[in-house]
C-alpha cells in the first residue's frame, strides 16, 4: 500500500515502523514500487528525528522556547506534529498564518516575521489577534501603527557580517542609534507598544564575540525601552540552528553565560528562537531518478572532444527527474551549495568514482543542481539519494501550492511514536489529522545498499 501525505489535504497517513525498521527501508519499499512505474521523485520523512530534535532542545535550552520558522518547510505534518509538541510559529505571510491557526495554535504563540511586510498581511494578523509583529525601520512601524494599533513589536537588531556569503546579503535590523528613534517614534508620536527585542547569528559567524555583541545592545535596548514607559518582556535571539548536537552545546555553552548576565530568570522574561532548519533539515530524504546520461572527455583537444579515447578520463552528466524548477528552486535565487547525493544501488568500496555533473529535467542551462561532485558510474534509471532535504534549498518544495510538489512518505518508529506520548502530547485531541498505518514491507525487494561517497 502506498502510504504519502498529500499537502493541500487536511488528513495524512503516517507509516509506523515496527522492530528494526528505519527509514532506509521506507525509501527502499517505495523506489522498488516504482520499478515498473513512472519513477517519479519523492520525499521520504521520518517524523521521529522531529520528535527527537524536541527532545534534545528542551534538555539543552530549557529556558528558551522554540519558535519554528514555517518557511523552512511548509508541510502540515510538520506543523501540526509541532503544534502538538508545543512549539511556537513564525509566519512571514497570510497563507502561514493560516495553515497554522488551523492546527488550533493560540494567537499568542505566533509571531508575524519579516521586515518588508504587506498591508494586507499586517491587517490580516491585526484581524485574527495575532499581536507580535518585527519591525525594523519606521515605514514599517507606521505601517503597523496604521494597520495594527494593538500590535506588540519586536525591533530587530542589525548583526555584523562575519562572512561573505553574510557580507552579500541584504542588511536587515537597526542600529542601536536608530532603536532609540524608533522607541521614540513608537512612543511619542506612534502610540505603538515595543515589548521587546530579536537579534540574529547567522550559523556561519557563531563566535562567543558574536553572542556577547548581541545580548549587551538587546540589554541597551531593553533599557531604552523600559525608560520610555514600555513594558520590556520578550528576548528573541532568532534562528542559525543547523540541527547538529554539537552546533547546539556550542550555541547553548556560549549564550548561557550572557543570557544570564544580562536577562537572568528572575525578571520574569520571555526569551524565544527561532529554529527551522534544525527541526526538519535532517528528517527528510529526497529521492530522484536518473533520466538520461551523457558521457565527456575531461581535458580533451577540440578536435577530439566527441570522442573518449583510451587514455582520456571521462565526466558524466546525468539528468534528473527534479531539478530547480522543482525541488531545488533556491538554487535560482542564490547560490546555495547541495550536499553530495548517495547512490541508492549496491556499490563495492573499491569502484572508482567520476567526476559527475547533476541537471534538472528542462532543457535549459540554468538547470543545474550541482557543478559538479564523485559519484559512481550511474545508470539511466538508476536512484540517487538526498539527505537534509527538510528545509533550505529542498524545503522550498513545500511553499509553493502551484509548483512542483513530489510525493511525501511519512514514517514514524514504535519507538518515537511513543516519545510523542512522553512528551505530554494527548495525540488523539492535538494530532487529530494523522493516521497511522503499519508499514508493510516487502521482502527482498531490492538488496539495494546506499553507498558513500568518498
Amino acid at each position: 500500500m502506498s502510504m504519502k501525505g498529500s499537502l493541500d489535504e487536511l488528513h495524512y497517513s503516517v507509516e509506523l515502523l515496527e522492530g528494526s525498521a528505519a527509514l532506509r527501508d521506507v525509501i527502499d519499499k517505495h523506489i522498488y514500487d516504482q520499478t515498473f512505474a513512472l519513477k517519479s521523485a519523492f520525499f521520504a520523512a521520518d517524523l521521529g528525528v522531529i520528535v527527537q530534535q524536541q527532545v534534545r532542545w528542551r534538555n539543552k535550552m530549557d529556558q528558551i522556547r522554540p519558535f519554528y520558522t514555517v518557511k523552512s518547510n511548509s508541510s502540515p505534518v510538520v506543523v501540526e506534529l509541532l503544534a502538538a509538541l508545543g512549539t511556537g510559529f513564525i509566519c512571514s505571510n497570510k497563507h502561514e498564518l493560516d495553515l497554522v491557526k488551523g492546527f488550533g495554535v493560540p494567537s499568542q504563540d505566533i509571531i508575524l516575521g519579516g521586515t518588508c511586510k504587506q498591508l494586507s498581511h499586517i491587517k490580516y494578523a491585526a484581524k485574527h489577534n495575532i499581536p507580535l509583529l518585527v519591525c525594523d525601520n519606521e515605514a514599517e512601524m507606521r505601517k503597523i501603527a496604521r494597520c495594527h494599533p494593538k500590535a506588540k513589536v519586536l525591533l530587530l537588531l542589525t548583526s555584523e557580517s562575519c562572512c561573505e556569503k553574510e557580507e552579500m546579503a541584504i542588511p536587515f535590523g537597526s542600529t542601536l542609534k536608530d532603536c532609540r528613534r524608533l522607541l521614540e517614534c513608537a512612543a511619542g508620536e506612534l502610540h505603538l507598544h515595543v515589548t521587546g527585542v530579536k537579534f540574529n547569528i547567522p550559523s556561519c559567524c557563531q563566535e562567543a564575540e558574536a553572542f556577547s555583541r548581541a545580548v549587551s545592545e538587546a540589554r541597551c535596548v531593553f533599557d531604552m525601552g523600559e525608560e520610555l514607559g514600555f513594558e520590556m518582556n520578550i528576548l528573541d535571539i532568532g534562528g542559525g540552528f543547523d540541527g547538529s548536537e554539537e552546533q547546539l552545546d556550542k550555541v547553548n555553552q556560549m549564550l548561557k553565560p550572557m543570557l544570564d548576565m544580562y536577562f537572568p530568570r528572575s525578571t520574569g522574561l520571555s526569551i524565544i528562537a527561532e529554529p527551522g532548519a534544525y527541526y526538519v533539515s535532517s528528517a527528510f530524504t529526497l529521492a530522484v531518478n536518473i533520466i538520461d546520461k551523457k558521457t565527456v572527455a575531461r581535458d580533451c583537444s577540440a578536435q577530439s572532444h566527441d570522442a573518449l579515447s583510451a587514455n582520456d578520463e571521462p565526466e558524466f552528466l546525468y539528468y534528473m527527474n527534479d531539478g530547480v524548477y522543482g525541488s531545488f528552486a533556491s538554487k535560482l535565487l542564490c547560490d546555495d551549495s547541495v550536499a553530495t547525493p548517495l547512490a541508492h544501488k549496491c556499490v563495492s568500496a573499491d569502484e572508482p568514482l567520476f567526476s559527475s555533473s547533476l541537471w534538472g529535467p528542462s532543457d535549459d542551462d540554468l538547470d543545474q543542481v550541482m557543478e559538479r561532485c564523485l559519484l559512481p558510474e550511474l545508470s539511466v534509471g538508476d536512484w540517487l539519494l538526498f539527505r537534509n532535504a527538510g528545509a533550505s534549498a529542498l524545503g522550498s518544495a513545500f511553499s509553493h501550492g502551484d509548483q512542483h510538489k513530489p510525493p511525501v512518505f511519512y514514517s514514524i518508529t514504535e519507538y518515537d511514536w511513543q516519545q510523542i506520548h512522553n512528551c505530554g502530547v494527548t495525540v488523539d485531541v492535538r494530532m487529530k489529522n494523522f493516521s497511522l498505518v503499519p508499514c508493510c514491507l516487502k521482502p527482498n525487494m531490492s538488496g539495494a545498499s546506499i553507498s558513500t561517497p568518498a
